[in-house]
């Protein structure tokens, strides 16, 4: 059973439409007890990070994530807003992440994207850093819709797994372990997050 968790700034419902389209059994989690049949975690998000945290450790979910990902091993999907609450930390707020990998979480205004809008919204593609289950290095290019201010930085670069440009190169994927985030959004990215989604899904 795939839980997509609701902690109430999230987009629940489509990501869960994708994962059925893909053949995938789940459910939307609402309370921290749903984790206890998963199999997979997708955690979703949009929004500003202490608020997120903020949800999390108020509902319980926090903890009950921990233990599901660092103890039982399940694999969990951070998208988005998700992908950086499973960091340590972020520029956009106080709050301590999840923890669960270690990275911070940074704003993309920088001196390389002065002439930039900021967010990065809309569609852009991906650098294929290294093998991994969830995304292929495959010559096609591969385009993903993006929404975001902020952008993670691990800490060790082998933790990324694919790179996108918008001035200068950002970590839009990461991989460690049973632990994968995405900064962009595949349940808005049709075929390419169609695909990713049943990597997901068959892990």
């Amino acid at each position: 059973m795939i839980v997509v968790i609701d902690y109430g700034i999230n987009n629940s419902s489509s990501v869960v439409r994708m994962i059925q389209k893909v053949g995938g059994n789940v459910k939307i989690g609402s309370k921290p007890e749903d984790l206890n049949e998963a199999t997979k975690i997708v955690l979703p998000g949009v929004g500003h990070f202490d608020e997120g945290m903020k949800l999390l450790d108020e509902s319980g979910f926090s903890e009950s994530i921990k233990e599901c990902v660092l103890n039982k091993k399940i694999p969990v999907l951070g998208i988005c807003l998700g992908m950086q609450l499973l960091c340590e930390c972020s520029e956009e707020g106080n709050k301590k992440g999840l923890g669960l990998v270690s990275a911070e979480v940074l704003h993309l205004n920088d001196s390389s994207r002065r002439e930039l809008k900021i967010p990065h919204m809309g569609w852009n593609t991906l650098d294929i850093t290294r093998c991994n289950p969830l995304l292929e290095n495959d010559p096609e290019e591969q385009r993903f819709y993006f929404v975001h201010s902020y952008y993670v930085k691990p800490n060790a670069s082998e933790l990324c797994i694919a790179k996108t440009l918008y001035g200068s190169e950002f970590c839009s994927a990461f991989n460690s372990d049973n632990i994968f985030g995405v900064q962009f959004h595949p349940e808005k990215s049709h075929r390419f997050g169609i695909s990713l989604m049943k990597k997901f899904v068959n892990i």
